[in-house]
Formats: structure tokens, sequence, C-alpha cells
């Protein structure tokens, strides 16, 4: 895993248990918790919150490169505004890519730009298609994966034993001003 990576507004950086509090702004709210995956509830208090973080810490340990877990941070204020995954799903080790912002900082791009990140990573590291899975209903998350370049794949239900829309991103479909290619 990337220790840092960084984007014009955002820094996506390894977690450590200090961020227990700013992350539980995350995880542990409603709004957030209605479209994480069945593997991840909703994060009752502050020791869930540090036990998640620990585990999540230990796990990002054996991922394999380019896969891993990141904290999402504002560069101007250095305030944490979510969290942003790059993971193998099997069945076959396609790398599903993700992000979770605290409902203060909606509206403001960063899944965007966190996204984008996240696939200029995989990509130089050699990954050939990443992919984002959205729950039919949440239309926030689907416009997000769209204004990287994601196209719509269909609906599965092979992956969290849901029926999720599939999107899904290779290189050249990564949209050009995402790229974080700099004018001549």
């Amino acid at each position: 895993m990337a220790d840092e990576l960084a984007s014009e507004r955002l820094v996506l950086r390894s977690w450590t248990a200090d961020d227990a509090e700013a992350a539980l702004g995350v995880y542990g709210t409603a709004e957030v918790a209605r479209w994480l995956t069945p593997a991840m509830d909703r994060v009752p208090d502050l020791a869930a919150m540090r036990s998640v973080l620990e585990r999540w810490i230990a796990e990002g340990q054996g991922l394999i490169v380019p896969g891993g877990r990141w904290a999402i941070e504002s560069l101007a204020t250095g305030e944490l505004v979510g969290g942003a995954t790059l993971l193998p799903l099997p069945p076959d080790e396609a790398y599903e890519m993700g992000s979770q912002l605290r409902p203060g900082a909606w509206g403001r791009g960063y899944a965007t730009e966190a996204g984008a990140a996240l696939a200029r990573w995989a990509f130089a590291q050699g990954v050939e298609e990443v992919i984002s899975l959205v729950r039919p209903a949440n239309k926030r998350a689907a416009a997000t994966v769209e204004r990287i370049g994601m196209e719509w794949v269909g609906v599965t239900d092979k992956y969290h034993r849901l029926r999720l829309q599939e999107y899904r991103l290779r290189p050249g479909d990564l949209l050009p001003d995402l790229r974080g290619e700099r004018a001549g």
C-alpha cells in the first residue's frame, strides 16, 4: 500500500489509531452506514472504532500492492473527511474502489477526487481495471463513479450477497481532467 496519495485538495494517508474520533464521524453515522456493505455495520462507539482501525491497520500489512485503506484528509485544513479503499474482491480478484465521507463533507467533489487518485495509483501499479459496487438506491455514489469516468456494467449479485450496480474503469476511461496530468 502506498503510505500517501495526493490530489489537488486531498491527501489519502494510512490510518492511525489516533484517527478513531474523526473516523467515528464517518462510520458511526446512520447516513453513511446505510450504504456500507454487509461486511461492515455502523460503528457504535469510540472503542469499537478504535478496534476497527486496529484491524484495518493490521490487515493492511498483508495486502498486496495496490490494495489498501486510506484516511482522506483535507490539505487545506488537515481535517479527516473520510476513508477510501482499494481492495481485492474475490472470486476473480478484481480491485474494488470505494470511499465514505462524513456527511458534512458531501457535495464538495472529495469522493470524485479521492476515487481518481485511487484509480491513478492502481493503474500505475499495473492494474488494468477497477470496479465500484453501488447499491441501486445510492444515487450520490452512482453520480460520483460516473464523474470519474466509470462505465456501468450491469446488476450483479456475485459480491457481498447483494444485488448491486457494477461500474468499471480502465486507464483510458479516466476522464482527462482527473488523470492528474499537467497542461503543457
